[in-house]
Parts: C-alpha cells; structure tokens; sequence
C-alpha cells in the first residue's frame, strides 16, 4: 500500500494484517481521489473507520488542511499512528480512538469532507447514511460499499461503481 500521489507520492504505508481486513484497493482509492480533486484543497476531512489511515493521509498528501482519523480497533490505531509518524504528518493528523457513531455525536463543528469506508455487511453504511441525513457531519460524505448493497439514499445521489465498490457521494443539503 502506498500513497499515490502528492507530497508523499510513492511512500508506502505500514497495512492492517489480518484476514478480516479488507483496505481500499490502490486502483479505488486513486478513482475516489481523482473524483474529489480540487475539493481537497484545504479541506478539513473525516477519515471514518480509518483502518490503516490511507484514505486520510492520501487527502493530506493531495493538499487537505486536516485530517480526523477515527477508529477504534486498537492495532488499527497503532498501524495509523505508524504511517502518520511516517509521513510526518502529526500536526495535520488526529488520531481518534473512537466508536464512529459516537465521535459524530460530539462534533462541534461540521467538517468540508468526510470519507468513509465502513466494514461491509454490518450495517454502518446504512446507519452512517441515515446520520448524515438527520444530523450533517461533513458538506459532503463519500462513502465507499459493496455495490449492491441497499443503502436508505434520496434521489439523485451520485454513485461510482469500481467492479464490486461503489463509493456513493451525499451531500449536505440533499
């Protein structure tokens, strides 16, 4: 797993081991940044059920102001930590070692982006949707899921399609 490109283009990041894990393949997070571009300048970002921080730091790396790593799996935060050591990002880069759903109770104030890319078949996606619906977290969620699964979106939200990923984009005021 490297970063693919900006300030840290090339540098490979420590991964999860594990055979529940299941990281943001190079080739969808690539089309997922593309996707954002320009939106990541300067955008303070949420990096939702983080993992190994890859998400978040290629938003720093591609010109993010700030990036909120939430996790909660202990190895997870430890991996995280690594790869911001690493890059040397610790002043741009907050590590929280939290549940997701309760760290979004708590924020005060709304971030430009989130990005999410929570474990398939438990239900988070569609419980992070409904959130973002009742109570925005971020001017704009991207979420990454299994493409056929159903989630509770309104109508004409923007959906990609990776294979069998799909990172679908809700915005604050839909």
């Amino acid at each position: 797993m490297r970063i693919i490109a900006g300030q840290w283009k090339g540098h490979r990041l420590r991964p999860l081991k594990g055979r529940d894990v299941r990281p943001t393949t190079d080739r969808v997070r690539e089309a997922w940044m593309s996707a954002l571009g320009p939106r990541l300048h300067d955008a303070s970002v949420l990096d939702l059920f983080s993992g190994s921080g890859a998400l978040g730091l290629e938003a720093l790396s591609r010109g993010a102001r700030s990036v909120t790593c939430v996790e909660q799996a202990r190895k997870s935060l430890d991996v995280i930590r690594a790869n911001v050591d690493l890059l040397g990002a610790r002043d741009e880069c907050v590590v929280a070692g939290d549940d997701v759903f309760r760290f979004l109770s708590r924020l005060a104030v709304p971030a430009d982006l989130a990005l999410a890319d929570p474990p398939y078949a438990t239900g988070a996606a569609s419980r992070l949707v409904e959130l973002f619906r009742e109570q925005p977290f971020a001017n704009e969620l991207w979420l990454e899921h299994p493409f056929r699964e159903e989630l509770p979106l309104p109508p004409g939200v923007k959906t990609r399609r990776y294979g069998d990923t799909a990172i679908t984009t809700l915005l604050r005021d839909t």
